[in-house]
């Protein structure tokens, strides 16, 4: 991982944003900054929720497990969620997601909860933009590679049980 001031060599590498945005406010937002002709990072691709409280924990561990480098997730502001509380269940499992994922290594700035109502046109394209800054500053994340590499260290590890198993019953 990058320090702060540290430049990561990424070869042409552009970070992979996936964004989950609640229907009712920052979907709208987004929907809103497109007509606006607001621009932002092509990097961030967005999955629209119902309610930012409905999206599961796993589904932000998958997004990592597939190759996004960050994952953005957006929602009403507290107090204004359609479905009364749905922000707030989100909040609660951010914070749970915040801990497992410092446990992993995975660094702070790429998993990110906003509150974006459905005017803030101009806040969706300022978050994503700066999400993609921060992330490519961070360089690749690589978890399926790290998948991979930790794999083959399985294996060898299997291997090396079963042959000192082989060794003990000879």
């Amino acid at each position: 991982m990058a320090s702060a001031g540290m430049k990561v060599e990424t070869n042409g590498w552009e970070p992979r944003i996936v964004a989950f945005f609640c229907n009712w406010c920052t979907y709208t937002a987004a929907d809103l900054a497109g007509v606006s002709r607001l621009r932002h990072a092509p990097n961030a691709r967005v999955i629209r929720v119902m309610c930012s409280g409905r999206l599961d924990p796993q589904f932000v561990l998958d997004a990592f497990a597939r190759g996004a480098d960050g994952v953005l997730l957006g929602g009403c502001h507290p107090g204004d969620c359609h479905y009364m509380e749905g922000n707030y269940k989100a909040l609660r499992r951010v914070r749970l997601l915040q801990r497992m994922m410092k446990d992993m290594g995975i660094h702070e700035d790429r998993f990110r909860l906003e509150w974006i109502s459905a005017s803030e046109g101009e806040k969706v394209k300022t978050t994503i933009n700066d999400m993609v800054a921060r992330v490519r500053a961070l360089g690749p994340l690589g978890l399926p590679e790290r998948f991979a590499k930790w794999d083959e260290e399985m294996d060898g590890l299997a291997h090396a049980i079963a042959a000192h198993e082989e060794a003990v019953h000879a």
